[in-house]
């Protein structure tokens, strides 16, 4: 009877380490699509206010992005309006990823619909913050067929 109980014991175990061992390879397939392998990225302006208006930045190579977020005070837990304008740039497919500075704020990505071969187009919502301040960067990403660009562009919502 003891013999019994001791296969069964270790059946378990086994079954515990691969399902274990599933959950990881799940989890490291998921990072690696929720964090594209980024080719190209334009330097950070943090002269630019996007509550003042649209925001452009200079691929190294040629080419420029440009952001707006409508309405320009960009307030919290309310649809906003993202256009991003490309120029020599062929981009396929144009995503707008919002990062907290110095918080964590989850996944917050949305993928914009391509109005013509330099314009695109897409709603976003940004979560409210304990903070009653809190500073944003929208990593605008780029899939092109030279590989993936990003360019950041940084602001604050207020609560």
């Amino acid at each position: 009877m003891r013999k019994k109980n001791n296969k069964s014991e270790h059946l378990w175990t086994i079954v515990a380490v691969l399902g274990f061992t599933l959950l990881l390879l799940i989890g490291y397939k998921l990072k690696a699509s929720l964090t594209p392998n980024i080719t190209t990225t334009t330097p950070l302006d943090k002269s630019c206010d996007l509550r003042q208006g649209k925001c452009t930045t200079l691929l190294p190579t040629g080419g420029k992005i440009s952001l707006s977020i409508t309405p320009n005070t960009l307030p919290i837990l309310h649809p906003l309006e993202l256009t991003v304008t490309i120029d020599s740039i062929d981009a396929s497919k144009i995503e707008v990823d919002f990062i907290g500075i110095g918080m964590d704020m989850g996944y917050n990505r949305s993928t914009l619909d391509k109005v013509d071969a330099k314009n695109f187009k897409g709603k976003a919502v940004i979560p409210v913050c304990i903070r009653s301040k809190m500073e944003w960067e929208a990593r605008v990403i780029l899939y092109t067929d030279h590989g993936l660009i990003m360019a950041p562009f940084r602001f604050f919502t207020i609560k």
